[in-house]
């Protein structure tokens, strides 16, 4: 998710590794914590958290959730802890009890990530409802959002906002700027069906305004076409026909060429390749998981069977070594594929999930999740700087999928 954020975050910053430590002394702390530091109890994973700690601590909860569980409140108020007076997140804030400034590199996935997680839970409207009104105040002209505020407009931030915007109940076709809607930029980053394109999304326009295709953009934007989130419900059972060219193509046409992309993409292999460098031929668990979650929700449940059966088979050393937000993304994808996520290819996600962070609530206790507020902390950060050059990286690394298709079955955004 998406994505993207997601584990597959981390993985972005063997890319960026000599931007990575002056852009964390940017947020007035300590850069991360060493290895033998005590991270805060309530967080989910053991790894520096920098970079993802918000991140992995909303899929966590929110796949959580999705399997009927009951997060623990110190994993919820440890989230809600760390945003900003103006609504926005951080990847992660070491000393929450500071107010943000202009250094605190807040992002919209971060925040975006917290809003689902947050909204799905239920309870949290005072902050939920902040972080919706700052995405809204830096909305681009486009109608998209970028991975910080001001930057140009990506598949993948625009489709984690909509999955947030979706999870508070709002309709993303009714968020504009300018006149321009969510729905107009995942359509301006869509490729068309033709010899230049081959209805993939792009993750953003190069330098001379072309489109590549991107893979863990295309999950991103059939998810997020969907009008879906993370936690995506199956869609209607959709049969796909090829790359469909339409005079005037709408965010259904979008979204269906898009997983007959992703279809395409995984036809031999049953997964999705790495794109990050010296990576070639590598499989990418995370992007994979995310391709199920886009296919699922656009109802192409035949197609989605060859990677889920590949997820089942080959996920578990991976999501073992990557964390939480990795066994939340396959958790995300058994639940939208109608799998048990308790009795996935041998595993318990569930229970490798909950062995990393706080037990949740135990069934028939009552949770009484407290909402840490930061109203009285002034807040002005928007930076971009270094930061831009991280979020590309992140969102680079981010999968997440949205989107029910239907050229007769249309969910309105």
């Amino acid at each position: 998710m998406f994505v993207r954020r997601t584990a597959a975050v981390l993985a972005a910053t063997a890319v960026i590794g000599a931007v990575v430590a002056p852009a964390a002394s940017a947020a007035g702390s300590s850069p991360s914590p060493s290895p033998s530091a005590a991270l805060p109890s309530g967080l989910f994973g053991t790894a520096d958290p920098t970079y993802d700690g918000v991140w992995r601590q909303s899929l966590a909860l929110l796949a959580q959730h999705t399997v009927g569980q009951s997060p623990a409140s110190s994993a919820v108020g440890w989230l809600t802890g760390q945003q900003c007076a103006n609504g926005a997140f951080a990847a992660y804030r070491a000393d929450a009890s500071a107010a943000c400034d202009a250094k605190t590199q807040i992002d919209t996935n971060s925040t975006a990530a917290a809003v689902q997680a947050l909204g799905a839970l239920g309870g949290h409207d005072d902050a939920t409802g902040k972080a919706v009104a700052w995405l809204k105040s830096v909305q681009n002209k486009d109608g998209g959002w970028g991975y910080m505020a001001g930057g140009p407009s990506d598949t993948n931030s625009t489709s984690v906002v909509i999955g947030a915007l979706k999870a508070v109940g709002e309709k993303p076709a009714s968020v504009t700027k300018d006149g321009k809607s969510p729905t107009d930029a995942l359509l301006k980053l869509s490729t068309a069906c033709d010899a230049e394109g081959d209805g993939a999304f792009a993750y953003q326009p190069d330098k001379k305004g072309k489109l590549a295709a991107n893979a863990d953009a295309t999950a991103a934007g059939v998810t997020a076409g969907m009008g879906q989130g993370f936690a995506a419900e199956p869609g209607n059972t959709f049969a796909l026909t090829g790359c469909h060219i339409a005079d005037k193509p709408d965010l259904a046409d979008a979204a269906a060429n898009g997983a007959e992309y992703l279809v395409k993409t995984m036809a031999k292999t049953s997964y999705l390749k790495s794109a990050l460098p010296g990576a070639a031929d590598q499989p990418d668990y995370g992007n994979t998981a995310d391709a199920v979650v886009a296919l699922s929700a656009i109802g192409a449940t035949k197609e989605a069977k060859k990677p889920l059966a590949w997820l089942e088979k080959n996920s578990a050393d991976w999501a073992a070594k990557s964390g939480p937000a990795a066994y939340a993304q396959l958790i995300f994808a058994a639940h939208t594929s109608g799998t048990d996520p308790r009795h996935f290819g041998g595993e318990d996600l569930v229970a490798r999930l909950a062995a990393t962070g706080p037990a949740p609530v135990a069934a028939g206790a009552t949770a009484s999740p407290s909402e840490k507020k930061n109203d009285e902390k002034k807040d002005d950060g928007n930076g971009l700087g270094v930061w831009w050059i991280v979020g590309i990286g992140l969102v680079a690394g981010i999968g997440i999928g949205f989107l029910l298709s239907g050229r007769n079955k249309k969910q309105q955004l």
